[in-house]
């Protein structure tokens, strides 16, 4: 079974593209075998359509917090709600969620989903630092139009399977709030550098909540610990989540290993 983690970007170009780790797993060891870059999303697009078996882990919220729904009157459905949610153009989006935000308390600005708590993760409707409500809306296209698997949410093609992951979860259970990545150049410090190696040898090592082992080549390690964005660490981190989830399928769980969770909202994998 191959496995795939996603980095993604809601506008990606050959400056910042989109990256897909690819790797496979095997008795408590999970093998990175390649990185993969794409820098529109019309390209990946294409990639997830193609006939394959996968089971992918992609860094990019999969739903919007049943409070934004209710409250702005959207459908309930989730496949609905995607219908309606990809028709909007990214500045009526912006408008609608910060008048949203206007209306409440300052300290409650933001709905969330019952999965960031656990998950540490930001709000599915932040447009700005990260853009994730972006990234939802450029993302759940692609992959709802090539028809893929995602449990839970849109039953599709039961060999190509799609889960929300998200990298912050694990890096901080080994790093804490300290700083592994940043796109400013200015903040590209050996400090940064220093805790994507250590971050990488606690992956080596399996110390994280997964129980699982990264194996690379030295030169894939290296490109890991180098890239001082951090994208192709994160598709990696990535990977490893879909990594297990793919031992909780073999397990006997029918959804990949997540708990019962509301359907309009979706759920981050391992949270």
């Amino acid at each position: 079974m191959q496995l795939i983690g996603c980095d993604f970007s809601s506008s990606p170009s050959k400056r910042k593209p989109i990256v897909l780790a690819l790797g496979q797993a095997r008795q408590g060891r999970v093998q990175l075998q390649a990185l993969q870059t794409f820098d529109t999303l019309g390209s990946l697009g294409q990639w997830l359509a193609q006939p394959a078996d996968w089971v992918g882990g992609f860094d990019l919220p999969f739903g919007l917090p049943r409070e934004l729904i209710e409250t702005l009157g959207w459908p309930t459905d989730w496949a609905a709600c995607m219908d309606h949610y990809g028709t909007l153009e990214r500045p009526l989006i912006r408008e609608q969620f910060a008048a949203f935000c206007n209306a409440r308390p300052v300290g409650g600005k933001f709905a969330h989903r019952a999965t960031d708590k656990p998950a540490g993760s930001s709000p599915s409707m932040k447009w700005v630092n990260p853009p994730v409500a972006y990234m939802l809306h450029a993302g759940v296209p692609l992959l709802r139009q090539a028809g893929v698997h995602m449990p839970g949410l849109q039953s599709g093609d039961p060999r190509r399977v799609a889960l929300e992951a998200y990298p912050g979860l694990l890096a901080r259970e080994v790093l804490g709030n300290a700083s592994y990545k940043s796109d400013d150049k200015a903040k590209q410090t050996p400090e940064r550098l220093l805790a994507r190696r250590e971050l990488l040898g606690a992956l080596e090592r399996g110390q994280t909540r997964l129980g699982l082992r990264l194996v690379a080549s030295n030169a894939l390690l290296g490109r890991l610990a180098d890239d001082a964005s951090g994208d192709a660490l994160d598709a990696t981190l990535c990977l490893m989540q879909a990594a297990w989830a793919q031992v909780q399928h073999e397990a006997g769980h029918p959804h990949y290993g997540l708990p019962p969770f509301d359907p309009l909202e979706g759920w981050i994998m391992t949270a």
